[in-house]
């Protein structure tokens, strides 16, 4: 993660006054430490990696970062699996940074699991220019793009394309 893209969570955190973040990937913790930067202080970051190993990784960078063990709740397991056990409505805000291929169903689900005026996120939107070539793309650029366009096209989000990192797709579900 770029420490623009890394930045622009913090803030997006922030001025959502987010106490409850979902994020889909947890990777090495980099993008959850910015994300709790930016959350309250009493905010709880639930992340999801199908690789429990990453996931201890991520909890060390915490504790290095110096957050508390009660803010970040990990859960092992695929992300489509996992997400439909977590409260609709109960989150200010979704991270995704999964599989590219599964990007329009964290949609869908973040959408359940979003309150009315909390933010979506989706990381690596420009997928290194190639959604914007107009040459043949693998399945994941095509799937980037019929995410962009069904965010474009919605009426129940308000979207913004960020060109930070590799692209920050960024949404507010209405009220």
């Amino acid at each position: 993660m770029s420490p623009g893209t890394g930045g622009a969570l913090r803030l997006l955190a922030a001025t959502a006054d987010a106490k409850a973040v979902a994020e889909i990937g947890t990777g090495t913790g980099v993008s959850g430490i910015y994300l709790l930067l930016g959350m309250r202080p009493d905010g709880v970051l639930t992340t999801v990696d199908l690789q429990p190993e990453r996931q201890q990784l991520a909890k060390t960078a915490f504790r290095a970062a110096g957050f508390a063990g009660n803010r970040a709740r990990f859960i092992p397991g695929r992300a489509l699996d996992v997400l439909p056990r977590l409260a609709d409505g109960g989150y200010d805000l979704v991270f995704c940074d999964g599989d590219r291929l599964e990007y329009l169903d964290y949609l869908a689900e973040s959408l359940r699991l979003l309150r009315p005026g909390g933010l979506v996120c989706f990381e690596g939107v420009f997928a290194e220019g190639r959604t914007v070539d107009s040459g043949a793309q693998p399945a994941e650029v095509q799937r980037v793009r019929e995410l962009l366009r069904t965010v474009r096209e919605s009426q129940e989000l308000v979207p913004s394309l960020l060109p930070v990192g590799d692209g920050l797709l960024c949404a507010v579900r209405r009220g």
